[in-house]
């Protein structure tokens, strides 16, 4: 079986983040859902993002909830097959009611990238790349 990735959010309105996902392109999962979480479908048989209520979050861990409009501690991030398709997927988002462009757009030619805010504050990146452009050489990191 392919390891899947199921990825966690506490959300304040499930059903608004439930609605929010279903524009951006996720499939519910209904098997999954009740009134306290939805699972979405990102892409079938690989990524999910389970939406939690505060209270369901609250049965995972004791760890304090961090307000995601203030705060960062991931940064979410999803490939795309062309530059049309990221701009595609930011645009839907702020259609669902997100926001566009919390971190720096970045296009370096062979890779390009946007990103969005959920209604909850969750940064979400999508980034295209041509695989046949990449320079090669050393990693920047390396060279440092």
């Amino acid at each position: 079986m392919p390891q899947m990735i199921f990825v966690n959010l506490p959300v304040t309105d499930l059903a608004r983040s439930q609605a929010f996902y279903e524009a951006v392109g996720a499939v519910n999962n209904p098997a999954f859902t009740d009134d306290t979480a939805a699972c979405m479908v990102v892409t079938e048989g690989s990524i999910h993002v389970m939406l939690l209520t505060h209270e369901k979050w609250a049965t995972f861990t004791s760890k304090t909830i961090p307000d995601a409009h203030t705060t960062a501690q991931v940064l979410l991030c999803v490939s795309a097959d062309s530059r049309d398709e990221v701009d595609g997927q930011v645009d839907k988002a702020v259609k669902a009611g997100g926001k566009a462009d919390p971190t720096p757009t970045q296009d370096f030619g062979f890779m390009y990238g946007r990103s969005y805010e959920d209604p909850d504050g969750h940064i979400w990146e999508v980034m295209w790349m041509d695989p046949t452009a990449i320079p090669t050489g050393e990693p920047a990191e390396a060279a440092a």
